[in-house]
């Protein structure tokens, strides 16, 4: 497991909760809503460069990892 994901900074964990998809069959969709293989798929065929790179990279390790709870609070934190 990439332990990065546990070194997240408020802000950056801030910025995962609002990150949306900008393209493909989930546009607009928040990353952290994304179907597992989906980012399972991405992570086998390489995931995009820069921040979205970035940040589904944390998506995948936390949804291959069970750790899908961390996400509530994030996804109330964007209902706000």
């Amino acid at each position: 497991m990439d332990n990065s994901i546990f070194n997240l900074q408020h802000e950056e964990l801030l910025t995962l909760a609002r990150y949306r998809m900008p393209f493909g069959k989930y546009t607009n969709h928040l990353l952290i809503e994304l179907p597992e293989p989906y980012i399972i798929w991405f992570s086998r065929k390489g995931f995009p460069q820069g921040e979205l790179g970035k940040m589904m990279r944390i998506v995948y390790e936390i949804k291959t990892n069970g750790l899908e709870y961390l996400f509530k609070p994030l996804l109330e934190y964007h209902e706000k």
